[in-house]
This record gives structure tokens, C-alpha cells and sequence, in this order.
């Protein structure tokens, strides 16, 4: 250990004997006491201006945030931060992965840092139940993994959202979609088809709900269920926005999405979104989508549209035994467009097909791609290529009713 990390690690120890936990101590009552201390204590040390402010920096951030992790969080070009036990820290910047030279000083401060996040969200995260899901205070996305699962050390996965929520408008600039698939997706939503968002993991998917979520009439009543919140709905004054909440040792029984979407159809929404569905609760959903809550909103992994629909299959399957004929008639009914997201292989994000479903054929659900993605080539290693329209919309009752002007180019 360093002669400054001994200094710091003296300090720390100090500062925490100093401080009253029987009340509430202020942030600016623990930046003064760190203050007094350093002067008191660094009178006869050599550190120059900028090592006591940093000094300072990171003696309140280990007491106060996250220890060497805030100025991650507080970074806004990072999207990904990667905590494999004490010392392996990787970073994802501007789509870049790296390997941070920062280390946790011991495992038990790694372990501090976890329980302080998990406690700020309700959650209980121990050896007896080592998996959670959380939140930070931005809207970051926060899971954590313990012993005995883990095998090298607490695991802590951080996503991290712009603190201004990317609109359609940043999508486009950034090549992800084009005017003519926005303004189409935008009249989709007015009108009140119910779409669903597939991609795999990083793909997007919480982001481009957002941008669609904001083409929602603020005149409706909108509920949103997750099991960790990251939604972030501007325009809606009419909002609920629920979480789900696990079991924990206390005796509180966990609350499900199943359980929360069943509950919303008794708060009069007019739209339901969904974060995520990953298993039985695919089948409440359908069901909401079937019975006049039109307009809703989802996403959930899948490789392609039509791996979406196999997935969504077995969900429902999990929830509930239902003939396979019966599920593909659900999802044909329930759900009108699908949206799928990639990442390509430059790491840029895209709309790679926005799609229809048309019913039944042979024994299949027909889907129609509507908008498809074409790489026309490469520029360096970027991936050049746009959004095409490749078919018109078929089922146009809802298009009709919402009052827009059926138009050659886009039914």
C-alpha cells in the first residue's frame, strides 16, 4: 500500500469515529470534518494543493457515495460500468470497453458500497439471497451478484442513462432511424397499436421506449410496471409508475409484474407499458393488449422478430397451459407492430425492421416487415446503411380511427 493510500485509509477511519450516526449528518457537516482533518493532519505531509483536493474528493465520496465508482456515475460518457470483485473494473465509454486503473481498496468497502446502493432502493442483497436488481439515484440501472454465486468476488453491473433522456430527434442524428420510420412509428402511437421492442442486450430497448413513449397524447392516463424503474416519461402529467418488490427476510411478500399488471387494469389506464417481459407475466400483458387497452407498450429480448415471437410463446407457456394455435391467435390479436433493435458489429445501434403481424398462415404468425435496414457498405470500420421501407400497413381500423389520412405511401 502506498504511502498516500495509508494516509487516506488513517483518515477514513478518523473521520467515520468523528462522525454522530445517532442523527442526521448533512453532506456539507461531513465536508467540513473532512476539511478540519486534512488540515490538522496533513500540516507536516508534502501533498500539493491538487493531492489534498483529491484527497478530499475521494475521502467524501467513500463516506458519503460511491468510493471510486462515483466519478463513473457522475461521467456522462460512460454507459457501462463492470465490477468484477475488488480489483477488475471495466469501463464502456462511447462504446469502447477498457479496463479501469482504479482498484477497491478491500472487499469489505466493495461490499459497503453494494449494501448502500441496494438499501437506497428497498432492495436486501446477502449470502441467504445473493441476486438483486436496483437503482441508483439518477435512474441508473444496478445489478449485484454475491457469494456463494459469484465465485471471484462480489459483482456489480451498473447501466447508466443520459441524464437527458435521448428523443427521437438524437436517434436520428445518430443514424439509428430515419424521419420517415419516425413520423410513421409516430402516427402508430397516436392512433394507439399496441408495439413491442425486441433487440438483444445493449441493444437499446429502454431507450427507444422512452423516445416512443413521448409521442403518447398527454391527455391518457399512462401506467408503467418494471422491475427496476429506468423509464423516464416526460410528457405524460396523468403517469403511475409502479416496481416491483422482492422477498426479503422480514417477511414481505414479493410483488410481481403479473401482480402489478393486474392490479393496473383496476387504476382506469389507457395505456400499459411494460419494461421488460421476461417470463409468465407475457401473458397478463397479451391479455391487457386483447381487452381494450390499446396503445400499449413493451419490450423483451430476441435475436430477431421471429425468435421474439418463439420466446413470447414459451413466456405465455409459463404462465399458463394454452394449445399453441390459441397463444399464436393471442399474439397475432394482441400485438400489432414489433420494433427490433441491433447492435452491429461497429457497436453503432439501429433499427434493424419494423414489422406487422397479420394473423395466421399455415399454422405460423404471419409478420410483415414494413421498414427494414440495408447496409449499402463501410467507411473505415463504420458500418454504412439506412432504414428502407419495404411494405405498406395492412390493418388500418385503428390507423382510420385515429384520424389520420389514409395516405398511398404509407397503408
Amino acid at each position: 500500500m502506498s504511502e498516500y493510500s495509508e494516509m487516506k485509509e488513517k483518515l477514513q477511519k478518523e473521520i467515520r469515529k468523528k462522525i454522530d450516526f445517532s442523527r442526521e449528518v448533512s453532506d456539507e457537516e461531513i465536508a467540513d470534518l473532512i476539511d478540519d482533518i486534512i488540515i490538522r493532519k496533513c500540516r507536516t505531509c508534502f501533498l500539493s494543493i491538487e493531492d489534498k483536493l483529491r484527497l478530499k474528493q475521494e475521502l467524501f465520496y467513500s463516506i458519503r457515495r460511491l468510493d471510486i465508482l462515483q466519478e463513473l456515475v457522475d461521467d456522462n460518457s460512460v454507459t457501462e460500468i463492470m465490477v468484477n470483485g475488488t480489483d477488475n473494473i471495466f469501463v464502456e465509454r462511447k462504446g469502447a470497453l477498457f479496463r479501469w486503473d482504479k482498484t477497491f481498496d478491500s472487499t469489505q468497502k466493495l461490499q459497503d458500497v453494494i449494501q448502500q446502493i441496494v438499501a437506497k432502493s428497498n432492495r436486501v442483497v446477502n449470502e441467504s439471497s445473493p441476486i438483486v436488481d436496483a437503482r441508483l439515484e439518477n435512474g441508473s440501472r444496478v445489478n449485484v451478484v454475491l457469494n456463494p454465486v459469484a465465485l471471484n468476488g462480489p459483482i456489480l453491473t451498473i447501466r447508466r442513462f443520459p441524464d437527458k433522456p435521448i428523443g427521437m430527434k438524437d436517434l436520428i442524428g445518430f443514424g439509428a432511424i430515419t424521419e420517415e420510420a419516425v413520423e410513421f412509428l409516430r402516427k402508430l402511437v397516436i392512433c394507439g397499436y399496441n408495439i413491442f421492442i425486441s433487440g438483444g442486450t445493449g441493444s437499446g430497448k429502454t431507450t427507444f421506449l422512452n423516445a416512443l413513449s413521448n409521442f403518447i397524447p398527454d391527455d391518457q392516463r399512462v401506467i408503467t410496471i418494471e422491475d427496476s424503474a429506468e423509464l423516464q416519461i416526460q410528457n405524460v402529467p396523468n403517469l403511475v409508475r409502479l416496481e416491483t418488490r422482492n422477498a426479503n427476510v422480514e417477511g414481505c411478500q414479493p410483488i410481481t409484474i403479473r401482480d402489478l399488471i393486474r392490479s393496473s387494469l383496476r387504476m382506469r389506464p389507457d395505456r400499459i407499458i411494460v419494461g421488460e417481459v421476461r417470463g409468465a407475466e407475457a401473458m397478463e400483458l397479451l391479455s391487457a393488449m386483447n381487452t381494450g387497452h390499446d396503445g400499449s407498450l413493451s419490450t423483451g429480448h430476441g435475436n430477431s422478430t421471429a425468435d421474439m415471437m418463439a420466446r413470447l410463446e414459451t413466456m405465455i407457456l409459463m404462465g399458463i397451459e394454452l394449445p399453441l394455435p390459441a397463444i399464436r391467435r393471442q399474439l397475432s390479436s394482441g400485438i400489432d407492430i414489433i420494433v427490433h433493435l441491433g447492435r452491429l458489429r461497429d457497436k453503432s445501434r439501429k433499427v434493424l425492421e419494423i414489422s406487422e403481424m397479420c394473423g395466421i398462415e399455415n399454422g405460423e404468425i404471419k409478420v410483415v416487415p414494413i421498414f427494414q435496414f440495408e447496409e449499402t457498405g463501410t467507411s473505415g470500420n463504420r458500418i454504412i446503411g439506412s432504414l428502407k421501407r419495404v411494405g405498406r400497413l395492412n390493418n388500418t381500423d385503428k390507423w382510420v380511427r385515429g384520424g389520420m389520412e389514409v395516405e398511398q405511401d404509407e397503408i
